[in-house]
């Protein structure tokens, strides 16, 4: 149980734990790499565990210090038949990355995970890798887990997405590595990239033309050294508090400002917030920046279009800002939401509601009435990291102490949260 004071004043100097997605993908591209591959930064939170645990009952060597990983890798076809099932806890990306790894691998898995994983769809990534000859079966035909795939020869194709999904893209794009001949994916919007950036540092020849990306199959990986910046959907929850409480000031070191995952700066910038970028580099394939934070008097804004797949993770505190902001602040196009953790369009408007805050449903998202005055509240993460940290940032300019039950989720991606929260404030 979390429990929140409003604070005064935000101040500080301080770094976010490694990007989540990065450090799944260097974990595995790290397994299927030739040689050895050493990463500075993980994040050490239970999703990229469970992709740990995972590659480790596959025989892969993983030791594990902190947010130092080091994997002996084996190369693609070094992975042995594990013998008992893959529990992917509560990580999405690990299950559907991983079934367009072990679509390409000569033997039987079975992947399934918590009670949270059994609800999300998994059609979406298993019907393409069907159609590249993979044979996978599951809940209502593949739509659920447990997913059993049998794996073996696939053909390249040409993947037109109707979601705009980094997941979705990253699955097929394992799969074709080993498929026969060419494999490109086309999005209606550009998703995460992490993916091609990271093969294109583990050796791998990737082409981008627009929204379309390919890779063609037979490719190898080489074991390499990756340094993961901080997490920008981590920074998230800072930039949003330093934002809502006057006088503050925060400058975040090292984040990943990947222009697939910028849509948040967009946004405080759309909304009349200071943030600076400040000591612009490239490491590992992926532009990495410090962020100078310093509040704001923010504006309601309409969040819509192409922007919404570069922030649909931070969604939910860009909800708990926008009651604070001037006016009125509507997000559409995120139906997206409904299929994260939890659906998060009801448990952002059911939770801030709480506080007292002027929050409608939408379809596809919803509208802030912003200058809300919010109490203090008794809160419920529903098991979903990124609900329990948006609301106790909402806690920081409640009246009176807020309550997170269910505070655990938040250390999936962001351990460490609740100390350094009390560390800046002040």
């Amino acid at each position: 149980m979390l429990r929140v004071q409003p604070t005064n004043q935000i101040k500080g100097t301080i770094r976010v734990p490694g990007d989540k997605s990065i450090s799944h993908r260097a974990v595995m591209f790290g397994a299927l790499a030739k040689g050895t591959t050493t990463i500075e930064g993980f994040l050490p939170g239970a999703d990229c565990l469970s992709t740990i645990g995972c590659f480790q009952q596959m025989g892969i060597q993983i030791e594990q210090k902190g947010d130092r990983v080091t994997v002996q890798g084996q190369g693609w076809f070094g992975l042995q038949e594990p013998t008992a099932r893959l529990d992917v806890g509560n990580s999405g990306t690990t299950i559907r990355l991983m079934a367009g790894i072990m679509a390409t691998q000569p033997f039987h898995v079975v992947m399934e995970g918590d009670e949270s994983i059994a609800k999300r769809p998994m059609r979406r990534v298993i019907g393409p890798l069907r159609q590249m000859g993979a044979k996978i079966d599951g809940r209502k035909d593949g739509e659920y887990t447990p997913l059993s795939i049998r794996g073996g020869q696939l053909q390249g194709m040409s993947y037109e997405s109707p979601v705009a999904s980094a997941q979705v893209k990253s699955a097929i794009l394992l799969a074709g590595l080993q498929a026969e001949g060419e494999t490109s994916v086309t999005e209606p919007h550009l998703s995460r990239d992490h993916t091609e950036r990271m093969l294109q540092a583990f050796g791998v020849h990737v082409e981008r033309d627009g929204l379309t990306v390919r890779v063609k199959g037979g490719q190898e990986l080489q074991g390499r050294a990756i340094h993961v910046p901080g997490d920008i959907s981590s920074a998230a929850f800072l930039i949003a508090a330093v934002m809502m409480v006057p006088g503050s000031s925060l400058l975040i070191e090292n984040v990943g400002i990947n222009p697939s995952r910028t849509g948040i700066i967009d946004v405080v910038k759309a909304m009349g917030g200071s943030l600076e970028l400040l000591n612009e580099r490239v490491v590992n394939e992926e532009p990495v920046a410090d962020l100078l934070v310093t509040y704001s008097r923010l504006q309601g804004i309409e969040i819509a279009g192409d922007i919404i797949p570069r922030l649909i993770d931070e969604i939910p505190v860009i909800a708990v800002m926008a009651t604070q902001a001037n006016g009125q602040t509507v997000i559409r196009d995120a139906q997206e939401l409904k299929v994260k953790e939890t659906d998060r369009i009801a448990t952002v408007v059911s939770q801030l509601s709480k506080f007292g805050a002027k929050i409608e449903p939408t379809d596809d998202g919803m509208i802030i009435e912003g200058s809300a005055k919010l109490s203090g509240a008794v809160i419920d993460s529903m098991g979903d990291h990124r609900i329990g940290m948006a609301m106790a940032i909402a806690g920081l300019v409640a009246e009176g102490e807020t309550v997170i039950e269910n505070d655990e989720a938040i250390n999936v991606s962001f351990p460490g949260f609740a100390e350094l929260l009390q560390r800046i404030s002040q």
